[in-house]
């Protein structure tokens, strides 16, 4: 029974979290370069490429919740595997195309320095690869590697809710400097995500041959 409603405070904590991640993004429409994050980014806003890429990750990442939650939906996959596959097919077109090379673009110019932006190119990096690799599996019908990487993908896309999550716990906790708060969340946000989601796969898998 605590399973059963275990799984519905995870998507309570799910919406909630991807509403916040919406309001961070209509903060940014109509388009403007001068608010929020945007304020201490504007030695570098004025060049073309990050601009693009900053408010493309920013208009397509939120769609990644959407369809990746779609993904994860068991009732979804029994009774609409239709809108499971369009639904898939628009996460890995969108994560492959836009969010992902965008997230690459500005990793380079992250906060932190380069301790943060190494993290934010791996982060990226894996992000895409592991997404490609789910899509190639599946396109080969070998589902349950298709399913390990699709959660890698999906706990990769997560670390825009736990990099803020993780950071705002940080000040709340330790009280430390705003961006050695920011460059530890950076690197901590996405790999205990992973972390999270190899225990998962381990479990899931755990009894089905390899």
């Amino acid at each position: 029974m605590w399973i059963k409603y275990s799984k519905y405070l995870l998507w309570i904590g799910y919406v909630y979290f991807s509403y916040l991640l919406l309001l961070i993004t209509l903060q940014y429409i109509p388009y403007h370069t001068d608010v929020a994050f945007l304020r201490i980014k504007q030695d570098v806003i004025v060049f073309n490429h990050y601009r693009i890429a900053f408010f493309t990750h920013v208009y397509t990442s939120i769609f990644l919740m959407i369809f990746g939650a779609l993904q994860f939906s068991n009732y979804i996959q029994k009774k609409h595997i239709k809108l499971h596959r369009i639904s898939g097919r628009f996460y890995v077109g969108i994560l492959l195309l836009l969010s992902g090379p965008s997230g690459l673009v500005m990793s380079y110019y992250a906060n932190g320095g380069l301790f943060a932006q190494v993290s934010f190119l791996l982060l990226s990096t894996f992000w895409i690869l592991f997404t490609f690799i789910s899509f190639y599996f599946i396109l080969k019908k070998q589902v349950i590697k298709h399913q390990k990487f699709a959660i890698r993908s999906f706990a990769l896309t997560l670390s825009a809710i736990s990099l803020r999550l993780f950071k705002y716990l940080l000040v709340f906790f330790l009280e430390p400097l705003p961006m050695d708060a920011y460059r530890i969340a950076a690197w901590s946000g996405w790999i205990f995500n992973l972390l999270v989601a190899e225990i998962i796969i381990y479990y899931k898998f755990s009894r089905i041959s390899k």
